[in-house]
């Protein structure tokens, strides 16, 4: 791959969305190729699965949320992700296979083992560069999703604190990819330490022309 892939991982609330899309603003202005994504969507197929999976009025089976995700991701890498990466480009994804396994595995007890597995096919074996893991305490990440509650979203409070301990849990057995930054209240203080890490970790390997 000549290209590099950093994704955005962390619990409800903690404001993935935001620090990734102004992580590939301020990218863009230095001159690279970024291509922005989110999961699960990002193609059409990928987008109507999302739609299925976040809809509080379905109900979904444990090991089928983790399949259909893993659908959406096939689509995904294969469509956007593997040509973005073979062109030179960054490409940012809000979401990848970290979520599985702390949702569906440690949220939910699929087989951690197998999610690992099924998630090497549909990445087609590609691992992020950097992975963003953005921590913030549980209740302060659900109060911002208070009025406005997906189908994920609605879980209980026990749930999310295992998902919380999931993704802590991955990044303390892969410290080299997947580096912690604290939420600060002031998002652009919460950016510039994202910034700090990515000028530090990715920029100095892509030398290759905007």
């Amino acid at each position: 791959m000549k290209g590099l892939f950093i994704t955005f991982e962390g619990s409800e609330g903690c404001g993935k969305s935001t620090q990734s899309k102004l992580l590939a603003e301020y990218l863009r202005r230095k001159g690279c190729k970024v291509v922005y994504l989110r999961e699960p969507g990002g193609t059409a197929i990928s987008e109507k699965i999302r739609n299925i999976l976040l809809d509080p009025k379905n109900h979904i089976e444990p090991l089928s949320e983790t399949l259909l995700y893993m659908v959406a991701r096939v689509q995904l890498v294969k469509q956007i992700i593997k040509p973005a990466l073979a062109e030179g480009k960054i490409v940012i994804c809000d979401r990848f296979l970290d979520s599985t396994i702390a949702y569906q595995g440690y949220g939910l007890g699929v087989d951690i083992k197998f999610i690992q597995h099924t998630g090497k096919l549909a990445t087609d074996g590609i691992k992020p560069d950097l992975t963003i893991l953005l921590d913030l305490a549980v209740k302060e990440g659900l109060r911002y999703r208070e009025f406005s509650k997906d189908r994920i979203e609605k879980r209980s409070l026990s749930y999310h604190l295992r998902v919380r301990k999931g993704y802590l849990k991955l990044a303390a057995c892969e410290p080299k990819r997947i580096k912690v930054i604290q939420v600060d209240k002031d998002k652009f203080v919460t950016q510039e330490n994202i910034r700090e890490l990515v000028e530090r970790h990715v920029i100095p390997r892509y030398q290759r022309p905007g």
